[in-house]
């Protein structure tokens, strides 16, 4: 049984991926979750290939169950939670006047509901974490959108907007009890969310998923004293 484990939704592919690859690299078991099995699968079976104990579990975070199932296999597998990923998320590009009511929620329930429903759901092992080595970390995928709202990406640049202002929220919620929150929040990475706009911004141009990943890890080995609220990931001469 390891003894670190460790929560990654939207794993499949991209930065929830990396952050997996990372993780197991750091020797935490592992529970994976995203939406298309056909690719969880695959992304599973590589990291076990490297040693990493995995547990996959499909699921659209949109759904509440599917969130609850997600945690109820990670308990009843590791009994523990040190790491909780919230990185599961999607874009959907519209003017205002052209938003659709089921676009609209999708982005809403997958970008921030869900992630307050995995913080409900893993307080009890966040807690017990927490209380163990006062380094429990949850890790929430936001955006440069999230610090500057955008046209056409208005409901994104909401969800994510929502998701700094409730880690912060988190972090003096839950900080006392050991247990710390940063939102990440990156420009242009290099992942398939991103397909939108490579005529524009190459791919070799772009952050990488790995730069994500290494600046969690990072995180993982603070001291108890001292918390990073907030990760801002520009490209060189961009935002500054």
């Amino acid at each position: 049984m390891a003894e670190r484990a460790a929560i990654v939704t939207g794993a499949s592919s991209g930065i929830g991926l990396a952050i997996a690859k990372m993780l197991g690299e750091e020797g935490h078991g592992l529970t994976i979750a995203s939406r298309r099995p056909e690719k969880l699968e695959p992304a599973a079976e590589a990291l076990r290939a490297a040693g990493v104990a995995v547990e996959a579990v499909p699921g659209n975070v949109a759904d509440e169950d599917a969130v609850k199932a997600i945690v109820q296999r990670h308990r009843d597998t590791y009994g523990r939670l040190d790491v909780l990923v919230n990185n599961a998320g999607l874009g959907i590009g519209a003017s205002v006047a052209e938003i659709e009511t089921k676009r609209l929620d999708m982005q809403l329930d997958v970008n921030l509901r869900s992630y307050v429903l995995f913080y409900r759901e893993c307080a009890d092992m966040l807690r017990a974490a927490g209380a163990e080595h006062r380094n429990a970390q949850v890790v929430n995928t936001a955006s440069v959108a999230g610090k500057s709202g955008q046209a056409w990406l208005s409901v994104y640049a909401a969800t994510k907007f929502g998701v700094v202002g409730f880690t912060q929220a988190m972090n003096k919620e839950l900080g006392p009890e050991g247990i710390k929150s940063c939102a990440l929040c990156p420009g242009f990475v290099d992942t398939a969310m991103t397909d939108f706009v490579k005529e524009q911004v190459s791919a070799e141009e772009m952050i990488r998923p790995e730069d994500i990943a290494e600046s969690v890890r990072m995180l993982l080995h603070l001291s108890p004293a001292c918390v990073i609220p907030e990760i801002i990931y520009h490209r060189p001469g961009e935002g500054l």
